[in-house]
């Protein structure tokens, strides 16, 4: 994909992930790069500004011996992800009628 991804695009991506299930970082890279183009070392400023503003929690659980980091959406997160969601629904229509020229005026 050509389009620049901002970090509202990238927070609503990470949230609708958690919103469905807890993930630990390479788990929600792998979903997220199913339609976008990013890596580990981009996720996790977003995960730990996530975290910061209390949208996530965090918490470990044993894995082949070491400890896996796994984020979880909190009840704020969830209200955010609704938040953007629907910034996401307008801003898809503003775009639709511009590329589309719907509603032109004379």
């Amino acid at each position: 994909m050509n389009f620049q991804i901002g970090a509202a695009l990238l927070d609503f991506c990470v949230l609708g992930v958690l919103a469905r299930e807890d993930a630990y970082g390479y788990a929600l890279t792998v979903e997220v790069k199913k339609v976008m183009d990013i890596s580990e070392s981009t996720l996790y400023p977003v995960l730990r500004r996530l975290k910061k503003d209390e949208h996530v929690i965090t918490y470990d659980e044993a894995y082949q011996g070491r400890n896996r980091r796994y984020y979880k959406i909190t009840e704020k997160g969830l209200a955010h992800k609704e938040l953007l969601a629907s910034e996401w629904e307008i801003f898809q229509g503003k775009i639709k009628q511009v590329v589309e020229g719907e509603g032109k005026h004379e």
